[in-house]
Protein backbone atom coordinates (compact mmCIF):
# COMPACT_ATOMS: atom_id res chain seq x y z
CA UNK A 1 0.00 0.00 0.00
CA UNK A 2 1.47 3.46 -0.51
CA UNK A 3 1.56 5.79 1.90
CA UNK A 4 0.39 9.44 1.20
CA UNK A 5 3.13 12.35 2.44
CA UNK A 6 1.22 14.79 4.11
CA UNK A 7 1.07 18.21 2.32
CA UNK A 8 3.27 20.82 2.88
CA UNK A 9 0.88 24.28 4.32
CA UNK A 10 0.99 26.63 1.49
CA UNK A 11 3.62 29.53 1.06
CA UNK A 12 2.36 32.59 3.03
CA UNK A 13 1.21 35.29 0.83
CA UNK A 14 3.14 38.22 -0.16
CA UNK A 15 2.74 41.22 1.90
CA UNK A 16 1.53 44.08 0.31
CA UNK A 17 3.13 47.60 0.85
CA UNK A 18 1.48 49.43 3.76
CA UNK A 19 0.65 53.09 3.27
CA UNK A 20 4.01 54.36 5.25
CA UNK A 21 5.76 52.28 2.53
CA UNK A 22 4.31 53.75 -0.31
CA UNK A 23 4.52 57.50 0.43
CA UNK A 24 8.35 57.04 1.29
CA UNK A 25 8.36 54.79 -2.33
CA UNK A 26 6.57 57.87 -4.10
CA UNK A 27 8.28 60.90 -2.06
CA UNK A 28 11.87 59.03 -3.82
CA UNK A 29 10.39 58.45 -7.00
CA UNK A 30 9.19 62.44 -7.18
CA UNK A 31 12.71 63.40 -6.15
CA UNK A 32 14.44 60.93 -8.63
CA UNK A 33 12.02 63.04 -11.41
CA UNK A 34 12.82 66.61 -9.60
CA UNK A 35 16.69 66.39 -10.45
CA UNK A 36 16.25 64.27 -13.62
CA UNK A 37 14.06 65.67 -16.05
CA UNK A 38 16.14 69.45 -15.84
CA UNK A 39 19.06 67.54 -16.37
CA UNK A 40 17.98 65.14 -19.06
CA UNK A 41 15.92 68.28 -20.54
CA UNK A 42 19.81 70.19 -20.72
CA UNK A 43 22.01 67.24 -22.22
CA UNK A 44 18.86 66.97 -25.16
CA UNK A 45 19.24 70.75 -25.48
CA UNK A 46 23.43 70.59 -25.32
CA UNK A 47 22.82 67.91 -28.11
CA UNK A 48 20.96 69.75 -30.42
CA UNK A 49 22.38 72.88 -30.33
CA UNK A 50 26.10 70.61 -31.15
CA UNK A 51 24.07 69.37 -34.25
CA UNK A 52 23.04 72.82 -35.20
CA UNK A 53 26.28 73.26 -37.39
CA UNK A 54 25.63 70.49 -39.43
CA UNK A 55 22.41 72.10 -40.45
CA UNK A 56 24.37 74.73 -41.95
CA UNK A 57 27.00 72.65 -43.25
CA UNK A 58 24.31 70.67 -45.55
CA UNK A 59 23.10 73.91 -46.80
CA UNK A 60 26.65 75.43 -48.12
CA UNK A 61 27.54 71.73 -49.56
CA UNK A 62 24.34 71.62 -51.06
CA UNK A 63 25.22 74.88 -52.71
CA UNK A 64 28.54 74.14 -54.25
CA UNK A 65 27.26 70.46 -54.87
CA UNK A 66 24.31 71.74 -57.23
CA UNK A 67 26.45 74.50 -58.74
CA UNK A 68 28.92 71.71 -59.71
CA UNK A 69 26.22 69.17 -60.51
CA UNK A 70 24.48 71.61 -63.03
CA UNK A 71 27.52 73.14 -64.68
CA UNK A 72 26.18 76.33 -63.34
CA UNK A 73 25.94 79.40 -60.67
CA UNK A 74 24.40 79.18 -57.55
CA UNK A 75 23.40 81.21 -54.07
CA UNK A 76 22.59 80.12 -50.70
CA UNK A 77 21.28 82.68 -48.94
CA UNK A 78 20.86 82.77 -45.14
CA UNK A 79 17.26 84.22 -43.61
CA UNK A 80 15.96 85.03 -40.02
CA UNK A 81 13.78 82.14 -38.58
CA UNK A 82 11.19 84.14 -36.46
CA UNK A 83 10.07 81.19 -34.27
CA UNK A 84 13.83 80.71 -33.08
CA UNK A 85 15.62 82.97 -33.78
CA UNK A 86 18.42 80.81 -36.01
CA UNK A 87 17.91 81.09 -39.86
CA UNK A 88 16.78 79.70 -42.26
CA UNK A 89 18.50 78.84 -45.54
CA UNK A 90 17.87 79.05 -49.46
CA UNK A 91 19.72 77.36 -52.16
CA UNK A 92 19.07 78.79 -55.59
CA UNK A 93 20.50 77.78 -59.35
CA UNK A 94 20.61 80.40 -62.20
CA UNK A 95 21.78 79.46 -65.85
CA UNK A 96 23.77 82.38 -67.71
CA UNK A 97 22.17 83.25 -71.02
CA UNK A 98 21.97 86.78 -73.06
CA UNK A 99 19.78 88.71 -70.07
CA UNK A 100 21.60 87.50 -67.47
CA UNK A 101 25.20 86.62 -65.93
CA UNK A 102 23.70 85.88 -62.74
CA UNK A 103 25.04 88.05 -60.85
CA UNK A 104 23.55 88.93 -57.05
CA UNK A 105 21.52 92.09 -58.53
CA UNK A 106 20.25 90.04 -62.01
CA UNK A 107 17.09 87.65 -62.03
CA UNK A 108 16.45 84.56 -63.45
CA UNK A 109 17.92 82.61 -60.16
CA UNK A 110 15.56 79.60 -58.99
CA UNK A 111 12.73 80.34 -56.84
CA UNK A 112 11.01 76.90 -54.22
CA UNK A 113 8.11 77.48 -56.99
CA UNK A 114 9.95 77.59 -60.14
CA UNK A 115 13.03 76.48 -62.12
CA UNK A 116 15.33 78.93 -63.12
CA UNK A 117 14.47 81.28 -66.40
CA UNK A 118 16.98 79.39 -68.39
CA UNK A 119 17.07 75.60 -66.91
CA UNK A 120 17.82 73.12 -69.80
CA UNK A 121 14.94 70.94 -68.25
CA UNK A 122 12.71 73.53 -68.48
CA UNK A 123 9.98 73.79 -65.79
CA UNK A 124 10.97 70.15 -64.78
CA UNK A 125 14.07 71.75 -63.70
CA UNK A 126 15.62 72.27 -60.22
CA UNK A 127 13.37 74.62 -57.69
CA UNK A 128 15.04 75.93 -54.65
CA UNK A 129 15.43 74.16 -51.62
CA UNK A 130 14.26 75.55 -48.63
CA UNK A 131 15.45 74.40 -44.82
CA UNK A 132 14.14 76.00 -41.97
CA UNK A 133 15.63 76.36 -38.81
CA UNK A 134 12.40 75.48 -36.27
CA UNK A 135 13.92 72.07 -34.78
CA UNK A 136 16.87 73.65 -34.03
CA UNK A 137 17.29 75.30 -30.60
CA UNK A 138 16.25 78.90 -29.91
CA UNK A 139 18.50 81.71 -29.47
CA UNK A 140 18.51 81.85 -25.70
CA UNK A 141 20.45 78.32 -25.83
CA UNK A 142 22.49 79.31 -29.34
CA UNK A 143 23.54 82.36 -30.67
CA UNK A 144 23.89 82.70 -34.27
CA UNK A 145 26.09 85.70 -35.89
CA UNK A 146 28.19 85.88 -39.81
CA UNK A 147 31.63 87.54 -40.50
CA UNK A 148 31.25 90.34 -42.30
CA UNK A 149 28.34 91.64 -40.18
CA UNK A 150 24.94 91.56 -41.79
CA UNK A 151 26.86 88.93 -44.62
CA UNK A 152 23.78 86.43 -45.28
CA UNK A 153 24.96 85.08 -48.94
CA UNK A 154 27.40 82.89 -50.70
CA UNK A 155 27.16 82.59 -54.37
CA UNK A 156 28.93 79.53 -56.47
CA UNK A 157 30.36 79.72 -59.48
CA UNK A 158 29.83 76.09 -62.00
CA UNK A 159 33.46 74.86 -60.48
CA UNK A 160 31.91 75.46 -57.53
CA UNK A 161 34.47 77.84 -56.27
CA UNK A 162 33.36 81.27 -54.20
CA UNK A 163 32.06 83.53 -57.09
CA UNK A 164 34.29 86.80 -55.63
CA UNK A 165 32.07 89.05 -57.77
CA UNK A 166 29.83 89.46 -54.46
CA UNK A 167 31.75 91.41 -52.64
CA UNK A 168 29.69 91.34 -49.58
CA UNK A 169 29.78 87.22 -49.25
CA UNK A 170 29.44 85.64 -45.85
CA UNK A 171 32.75 83.94 -45.24
CA UNK A 172 32.01 82.91 -41.60
CA UNK A 173 28.58 81.36 -40.01
CA UNK A 174 29.49 81.43 -35.92
CA UNK A 175 27.33 79.61 -33.06
CA UNK A 176 27.97 80.61 -29.83
CA UNK A 177 26.58 78.77 -26.46
CA UNK A 178 24.37 81.45 -23.68
CA UNK A 179 25.77 82.22 -21.11
CA UNK A 180 23.46 79.69 -19.48
CA UNK A 181 25.16 76.60 -21.83
CA UNK A 182 28.55 78.09 -21.53
CA UNK A 183 30.70 74.79 -20.65
CA UNK A 184 28.38 72.69 -22.23
CA UNK A 185 27.75 73.61 -25.73
CA UNK A 186 30.91 74.98 -27.60
CA UNK A 187 31.03 77.26 -30.28
CA UNK A 188 31.61 76.01 -33.63
CA UNK A 189 32.17 78.18 -36.91
CA UNK A 190 31.60 77.30 -40.42
CA UNK A 191 34.55 79.26 -42.49
CA UNK A 192 33.38 78.98 -46.58
CA UNK A 193 37.11 79.07 -48.27
CA UNK A 194 37.47 80.52 -51.53
CA UNK A 195 37.33 76.65 -53.09
CA UNK A 196 33.95 76.98 -51.93
CA UNK A 197 34.13 74.58 -49.26
CA UNK A 198 32.53 74.86 -45.75
CA UNK A 199 35.30 74.14 -43.39
CA UNK A 200 33.87 73.36 -39.01
CA UNK A 201 36.16 74.97 -36.91
CA UNK A 202 36.27 76.66 -33.01
CA UNK A 203 36.57 80.34 -32.84
CA UNK A 204 37.38 79.99 -29.02
CA UNK A 205 41.14 77.99 -28.84
CA UNK A 206 44.23 78.96 -29.31
CA UNK A 207 45.45 79.36 -32.84
CA UNK A 208 48.03 76.92 -32.40
CA UNK A 209 45.48 74.23 -31.83
CA UNK A 210 44.75 72.43 -35.12
CA UNK A 211 41.12 73.09 -34.67
CA UNK A 212 41.29 76.82 -34.52
CA UNK A 213 39.73 79.17 -37.02
CA UNK A 214 41.86 80.46 -39.67
CA UNK A 215 42.74 84.27 -38.91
Amino acid sequence: MFQLMPLRPPLARMRGLTLLELLITLTIFGFMLAIGLPNASNWLLANRARSASEFYAEGFSMARRQAVLHNTFSRISLTPNVNTGQMNWQVDLCFVSANTQCGAAEGGWSTVAAAAANDPEGVAGFKSVLRVADALPNSEVLLPSTVPEGSSQVYFTPMGWVDTRFAERLTRLQLDPSSRFHGEVPSVALVVTLAGMATKCQPDVPASDTRACPP
